[in-house]
């Protein structure tokens, strides 16, 4: 699966932004999909997923209140929701995918197979 992101930028503190993640794979109801980030100087961490079989969802605790994650199967598409938005949530967001198990996808980033290409979000103070 090939997957697609957009909608990052610069936004002052307290604001706002929608990521999307289009997907071209027609089974995309199939995968898990999950949004992940990587600040400079620090390991990519998992933001926040969501599951193919149940639609669960799985927050970061940096981010749960904050952030929501959801997908639209007609347009294959995984969005992620960014409100109160502070500066170290700045990092490039990759959008990522997987059919295997949810556990794993959410907890250990190198398990992860697709992915992609990142977008960047800068938050001001």
């Amino acid at each position: 699966v090939q997957l697609q992101a957009s909608g990052g930028g610069l936004v002052q503190a307290g604001g706002s932004l929608r990521l999307s993640c289009a997907a071209s794979e027609r089974t995309f109801d199939s995968y898990h999909m999950g949004w992940f980030r990587q600040a400079p100087g620090k390991e990519r961490e998992f933001i926040a997923g969501i599951a193919w079989s149940d639609s669960s969802a799985q927050y970061a605790d940096s981010v749960k209140g904050r952030f929501t994650v959801f997908r639209d199967s007609v347009k294959s598409t995984l969005y992620l929701q960014m409100n109160s938005l502070k500066p170290e949530d700045t990092a490039v967001y990759y959008c990522a995918a997987d059919h295997r198990a949810f556990y794993p996808f959410y907890s250990d980033y190198t398990w992860v197979n697709y992915w992609g290409q990142g977008t960047q979000v800068t938050v001001s103070s």
